[in-house]
């Protein structure tokens, strides 16, 4: 069964050094590599290393051969692996940006501290529970399965919502960039702790619970607009992003940094990309391969073990 959606090369623009304001730039050894490498063939090698018809058989093929052959892969994960757990995306077709333009805005670390009712109506939205409730899901699993392999260099994720440590992903082979909302966290003293022990006090009927250490806002722990990614979680995935020989994009259109500049140090270090999603990114013609089809069709079939 061949891999339809399958691409081999694309007309995205050329890649631009990312300018806005409170997004750490890559440093400048990445981006005098880059430069080097514009217009060569060793970087759009996509179209080389793929036969001409990208839904043929052999072109599948050759991205099974290409993983498989991967010893050390880092997978770099967004919203688009949970989607199939129930958990919309957010720029997708029907994601929570698209259908609502005000959202973004309602996700800053500004409104949130600035605006009482917003929090009140974060912590009952948070108390909650979904239904049915999200569990991971065979993209998640097979991630699982590839660390099982000894294949897994990291996940690294900028989800929140720890569908890949549920799944059994290892805190040591992951790296969850923006945070996680299972922890809460103090915005005054930086005291933290158990998500479920905040909103056990909301149930009981406290609407803006307080820190219990220093009388401070609480939050999750996930990262919100304005809040800067931890340095010791974009240093693991920098690290682990050098280490690998495969890097695996899965489900994010790589438009939120610092996270979308990981991929600039596997172009420099000429380690090859696949990108798994179902929409453009702006790397796809650096990329070896780009997979359109389902992640959690896709994910279980090209990280398994080789018969």
């Amino acid at each position: 069964m061949p891999l339809a959606g399958l691409v081999a090369g694309s007309d995205s623009a050329p890649l631009a050094r990312p300018r806005r304001a409170g997004w750490a730039a890559g440093p400048p050894t990445i981006w005098h590599a880059l430069r080097r490498l514009a217009g060569s063939s060793t970087t759009l090698i996509n179209s080389a290393a793929l036969t001409p018809d990208p839904n043929s058989p052999a072109a599948g093929e050759d991205v099974l051969h290409l993983v498989r052959g991967s010893r050390a892969i880092c997978a770099l994960t967004g919203a688009g692996i949970s989607t199939d757990s129930g958990i919309p995306d957010f720029r997708g077709p029907r994601g929570l940006w698209t259908t609502d333009p005000m959202a973004p805005g309602r996700s800053t670390l500004t409104h949130y501290v600035s605006d009482a009712a917003a929090r009140r109506a974060t912590w009952r939205r948070r108390a909650m529970p979904l239904q049915p409730e999200p569990r991971p899901n065979p993209g998640h699993l097979a991630l699982v399965n590839l660390e099982r392999q000894g294949r897994l260099q990291a996940v690294v994720t900028q989800n929140v919502d720890s569908l890949h440590f549920l799944a059994g992903t290892s805190p040591a082979r992951l790296v969850e960039l923006h945070g996680s909302l299972r922890e809460f966290v103090c915005l005054s003293c930086g005291h933290g702790g158990p998500m479920a022990e905040v909103l056990e006090r909301v149930r009981q009927g406290e609407e803006d619970p307080d820190c219990p250490a220093c009388g401070g806002l609480l939050k999750s722990a996930a990262i919100s607009f304005g809040q800067k990614v931890p340095l010791e979680a974009m240093r693991r995935a920098e690290s682990a992003v050098r280490a690998s020989d495969l890097l695996l994009v899965v489900g994010t259109r790589l438009e939120v940094f610092p996270a979308a500049e990981l991929p600039h140090l596997a172009i420099a270090a000429g380690i090859p990309i696949v990108i798994v999603n179902a929409e453009p990114t702006r790397y796809d013609r650096h990329a070896r391969a780009v997979l359109r089809q389902p992640i959690s069709e896709v994910l279980p079939r090209i990280l398994a073990p080789a018969n």
